[in-house]
């Protein structure tokens, strides 16, 4: 497949929005006859992992079928896109999360397995996360200025833990230390379930993540450094954003729901319907809390045209930090 080079306006005009849906044929009153399966691409009991199995729950409920949340962790996040982009049935029943890795891996890759703008069916915006940077309580760094300070008088020596190279974590530290002139160490593992167990006992210095350690700053085991949203974190009122620290950066991620292309429009609407009413579940709503995240919901129209300007914000950060593989 070609790599992604459209400009912007190629972009807008290449990716197709669902056709209108003036009625319910047979096939949306009738599906689903089966259980669905969703793709995280994430490993199991991680943040993204909770969120989304409560969520199908709640969708599920409201389909009439079960939907089995499959794991395929590694390769970045895109392990859920590339089963979409394979999937040519396109009948509903295999869906996929999809994190904001799936719109800058095509940029960076040489022979990209995916094209985000031609090869899915966009559904639903779901939440997006609070990203932060944390090091174990008694760290000698007590500020992100103390890491990077380190970092910058000692190239490489600082080590940060993220779920996935180029995912969004790894990508928005590059930049930070980019602007600050420091040289980070990165080292990739396949989830937050395993980046934190090797914080505690000292493997790596920070965990640059969602908020999956949230809950060990609550205990005191680790200490947040910095969140990446346009303001504080309810749950932490002590601790900066990047904004306040001097880096022009506001991340969260925003992530949402996609099967392949070509889908039924009526279909996808069955399926936006059931996992918009399951995003104000009692119990949905308790996890998003547990990790300082809220509803972050866009129709199917308004996820589908997000995705160009998605695309243009990762270009640019790609150029910037030269991550495209040679050709």
């Amino acid at each position: 497949m070609p790599p992604i080079s459209l400009p912007r306006r190629a972009l807008l005009a290449g990716l197709t929005l669902p056709a209108p849906l003036l009625g319910a044929p047979a096939l949306a009153q009738s599906f689903p006859t089966r259980p669905l399966r969703v793709v995280v691409p994430f490993a199991a009991g991680g943040l993204t992992d909770s969120q989304m199995r409560v969520v199908c729950e709640g969708a599920a409920r409201r389909l009439g079928q079960a939907i089995v949340v499959e794991n395929r962790s590694g390769a970045g996040g895109i392990l859920g896109a590339q089963a979409l982009a394979n999937d040519r049935a396109a009948d509903g029943y295999l869906l996929s999360q999809m994190p904001s890795s799936v719109f800058r891996y095509p940029l960076v890759a040489a022979r990209p397995p995916f094209n985000p703008l031609t090869d899915f069916t966009y559904i639903i915006q779901l939440t997006g996360y609070v990203f932060g940077v944390a090091v174990r309580h008694d760290s000698p760094f007590r500020t992100l200025r103390d890491a990077l300070d380190y970092a910058k008088a000692n190239p490489g020596r600082f080590t940060f833990g993220t779920t996935a190279t180029g995912g969004t974590p790894h990508v928005t530290m590059e930049q930070v230390a980019r602007l600050h002139g420091a040289e980070l160490t990165h080292v990739p593992f396949r989830g937050s379930s395993e980046i934190i167990p090797n914080v505690l006992n000292g493997s790596v210095e920070a965990i640059a993540s969602s908020s999956d350690w949230l809950p060990l700053v609550r205990e005191g085991r680790l200490r947040a450094l910095c969140t990446w949203g346009a303001a504080r974190s309810e749950n932490l009122p002590d601790t900066p954003t990047l904004k306040e620290l001097g880096f022009n950066i506001v991340q969260t991620g925003p992530y949402g729901i996609a099967g392949p292309k070509g889908m039924d429009p009526a279909v996808v609407k069955r399926i936006h319907d059931a996992f918009h009413e399951a995003l104000s579940d009692p119990e949905h709503l308790t996890t998003l809390r547990r990790f300082s995240m809220v509803v972050d919901y866009l129709d199917t129209a308004a996820f589908t045209a997000s995705i160009p300007p998605l695309i243009e914000e990762n270009r640019v950060v790609v150029e910037q930090l030269n991550l495209r593989e040679p050709r």
